[in-house]
């Protein structure tokens, strides 16, 4: 069970363990557990216990992004033989990266929970316990639109910086990696999705081929993108990125020039196919799939008045 011994301490000294009550979790939401922190053959003093939760981006080589941490005990000391354990509660921060959708793992990149103990002044840096972190909601039903439009997931990473005109918490953000449905095959050859969200919030941007130029934009709270028929905005965006090139507009307008903040679905939810985890299953069989896209909705295109 107690699978690191502490460094600092050498032989005989305590042994450390997190064990967590779930390894699934969604952003916003808790990581819970207990750390246990099982003594050697001496007594022993930890200055600190601290959970940092990690992005580890498999591109970068092992790289790893700190989402956030927590101090869940100062000062601890561990007697001789005896078993001290600590419950934790971990907040995920609304941006946290996503690792998995209905139960598969998303290839490119892992978030896990790393215990870290500071013992006489020094860090004794521990492994990753893995989490899966799945889509929020609103996240899962832009997600679920992908596979319905024909798109095939590709990878998924992180990129150090903020987007330009979206606030976040974060040094850094996630990109989910598609590629297009067949039909467009030889025009794009990929398309990027970021979400950044927050209690209210979500931000919706994609971009073709990583331009970069006027990429699609939405901002919507949570309950009206849960409500959206998502394939006729992304469905038109993509027709229109694939058409024209690298002038296309944006669905709703790039942020911070006056893009469209919401979308009022009138469609219902009529639209709907193999969903997120059909794409996955073509993903990991290298398939591409397609179907026809629907009409073009034109009021997500072009300049919008804010």
């Amino acid at each position: 069970m107690f699978n690191r011994m502490l460094s600092r301490f050498g032989i005989g000294g305590p042994s450390v363990d997190t064990v967590l009550d779930s390894p699934h979790a969604v952003p916003g939401g808790p990581v819970t557990g207990q750390v246990h922190v099982q003594g050697g053959t001496a007594d022993a003093e930890i200055g600190q216990v601290v959970l940092s939760l990690v992005a580890r981006d498999e591109a970068e080589h092992g790289g790893d992004a700190e989402i956030s941490r927590l101090v869940v005990q100062q000062g601890l000391r561990v007697p001789a033989g005896q078993l001290v354990s600590i419950p934790f509660r971990l907040p995920l921060p609304w941006e946290t990266p996503i690792t998995g959708v209905g139960g598969a793992v998303l290839p490119g990149m892992s978030v896990g929970v790393r215990t870290d103990l500071l013992v006489e002044g020094a860090p004794d840096k521990g492994d990753l316990d893995p989490v899966l972190v799945g889509p929020l909601p609103s996240q899962d039903k832009v997600l679920d639109a992908f596979g319905a439009l024909g798109f095939t997931f590709r990878t998924t990473g992180i990129a150090a910086g903020p987007l330009p005109g979206v606030a976040g918490e974060l040094g850094f953000h996630q990109e989910l990696e598609f590629f297009p449905p067949a039909q467009y095959a030889g025009r794009l050859s990929q398309v990027t999705v970021t979400f950044v969200a927050n209690a209210a919030e979500l931000h919706v941007l994609l971009d073709a081929d990583k331009r970069g130029d006027t990429p699609g934009y939405l901002r919507l709270t949570h309950e009206q993108a849960q409500h959206t028929d998502w394939a006729t905005p992304v469905g038109s965006w993509l027709a229109q990125a694939a058409e024209r090139g690298p002038a296309y507009p944006a669905f709703g307008g790039a942020p911070g020039y006056g893009g469209q903040q919401g979308y009022d679905d009138q469609q219902g939810q009529q639209r709907r196919g193999p969903g997120m985890g059909g794409m996955l299953a073509a993903g990991a069989a290298g398939l591409a799939g397609g179907m026809v896209l629907g009409g073009v909705a034109d009021e997500f295109f072009g300049d919008d008045e804010g």
